[in-house]
């Protein structure tokens, strides 16, 4: 049972916190909420010629001082409940099972109305928010590197978008980037083939090979060819099957 002296030290620091709150929502005109959004954010009467960022970022903000607000206004409320229980004399008894609060937590949280045992925070959830499931991890189910798959996915859908250019800089990776137009995930993966021959190899509508199509990369190919062939005849090599 609480005693007196410990009753009037609870209620002093329960007013005391009151009007820390209430000065606070004065100087701060409540957070701002009584000005007008557009005039409060970028003093213009109109919002029509500002960049879409900015007023995202002034938006943002906003809803801040709104979050703040209400926070602060249930804590206002929870602690004019607990001077109404201290003068109706149910202070420091848990609304719950009705046995009494421990002196401890009403020194830690004075407008506890329960005790530790039937605490909310107790029964804390473990699901997570469903605004979370397509973000982790990235493009979710719809991602196949790890099945035997080579079709385009939502991975592949990213990558081609990617390459027209992101907000990443070579800062962003873990090895060092000299070219810009390779700052995304697996930029080195093939686009629209599997092996580099195929880039230059044509087939007709039923597969059957119809040619080569000059290109770089058949250039290459041809080079490395005649490459091994004349190390082939010099020895310096074993000879082997081309095909």
């Amino acid at each position: 049972m609480l005693t007196t002296e410990q009753l009037r030290s609870f209620k002093r620091s329960i007013q005391n916190r009151i009007n820390e709150i209430n000065n606070e929502l004065a100087d701060n005109n409540e957070f701002g909420l009584s000005e007008s959004f557009v005039q409060h954010s970028t003093g213009e009467l109109s919002n029509y010629d500002n960049h879409p960022g900015d007023t995202g970022t002034e938006l943002y903000e906003r809803e801040k001082d709104i979050s703040l607000y209400e926070h602060t206004k249930q804590e206002l409320a929870e602690l004019t409940s607990a001077l109404q229980r201290i003068g109706s004399g149910k202070y420091g008894v848990c609304t719950v099972c009705g046995r009494e609060i421990t002196v401890e937590r009403l020194t830690a949280l004075p407008t506890a109305i329960t005790c530790v045992e039937h605490s909310p925070s107790q029964q804390t959830s473990n699901h997570r928010p469903a605004e979370e499931d397509p973000l982790n991890p990235p493009f979710g189910k719809y991602v196949n590197d790890t099945k035997d798959a080579n079709f385009f996915d939502a991975e592949d859908s990213w990558q081609r978008a990617a390459r027209y250019g992101t907000s990443e800089t070579p800062s962003d990776f873990n090895e060092q980037q000299m070219d810009y137009d390779s700052m995304y995930i697996e930029s080195h993966e093939p686009y629209g083939y599997v092996e580099e021959i195929e880039t230059f190899l044509s087939a007709d509508i039923d597969g059957k090979p119809t040619g080569v199509i000059p290109n770089e990369t058949h250039e290459h190919y041809e080079d490395e060819l005649d490459d091994y062939e004349e190390q082939a005849s010099k020895g310096t090599i074993e000879d082997t099957d081309l095909s």
